[in-house]
């Protein structure tokens, strides 16, 4: 079975600041591929390029499927409730229904949160509506930029609860980091450092 992602020699430089100097990085079907590095690494600006929001320098990058892409910062309108994010992006999307949406939004456990609006949200709960945005349109290829940020430890195990549903169903998965707390929860780790990425397989416990 073909890899999802396959990403070969890509170089991103801002001015003169080369930030990625070759990166290589392959992905397969139902994998969860974390990739890993300090503040400033290239971590944001990799991830932004392999969802096409981006261009890179040099390099050639193959995705197969419909991309979720969840980036650092939420995109999102602060007065608009939770509700309205949920049936916008459905349109956008031309979902029949809102069903996948509902299901998440009770995954991660923010129901009584739908009536709200953006500004009235905390940083995590902000977090969850972002992912949710990211999946609502069920992706073949998640995108996550430092997606636990802000969550507490319930909503960090539910989160994780949605990677293992998806992962069941051949769904790949990409996470940023700067520190990985669970090693032996990712298929593959990707070591990012002065611009190129090393690939390693996790210590298991």
């Amino acid at each position: 079975m073909q890899d999802t992602i396959v990403a070969r020699g890509i170089e991103k430089a801002y001015r003169r600041h080369a930030v990625l100097r070759g990166v290589d990085l392959e992905v397969p079907p139902g994998a969860l591929v974390a990739v890993v590095g300090e503040n400033g690494a290239g971590k944001s600006t990799l991830l932004q390029i392999l969802a096409g929001t981006l261009a890179a320098d040099a390099g050639t990058i193959d995705v197969r499927g419909t991309v979720g892409y969840c980036p650092q910062q939420p995109v999102l309108n602060g007065a608009l409730t939770v509700d309205q994010h949920l049936r916008y992006f459905a349109a956008a999307y031309r979902l029949a229904s809102l069903q996948r949406a509902e299901e998440l939004v009770g995954t991660l456990g923010y129901e009584s949160y739908r009536d709200r609006s953006v500004d009235e949200l905390s940083g995590g709960t902000r977090q969850k509506l972002n992912l949710t945005l990211a999946l609502v349109h069920d992706p073949a290829v998640l995108l996550l930029d430092e997606p636990y940020q802000g969550f507490d430890w319930e909503t960090y195990l539910r989160f994780w609860d949605v990677v293992d549903e998806l992962r069941e169903r051949g769904r790949s998965i990409v996470v940023i980091t700067h520190l990985v707390f669970e090693e032996d929860r990712f298929d593959v780790l990707y070591d990012l450092r002065e611009g190129r990425a090393t690939r390693r397989e996790p210590v298991r416990v």
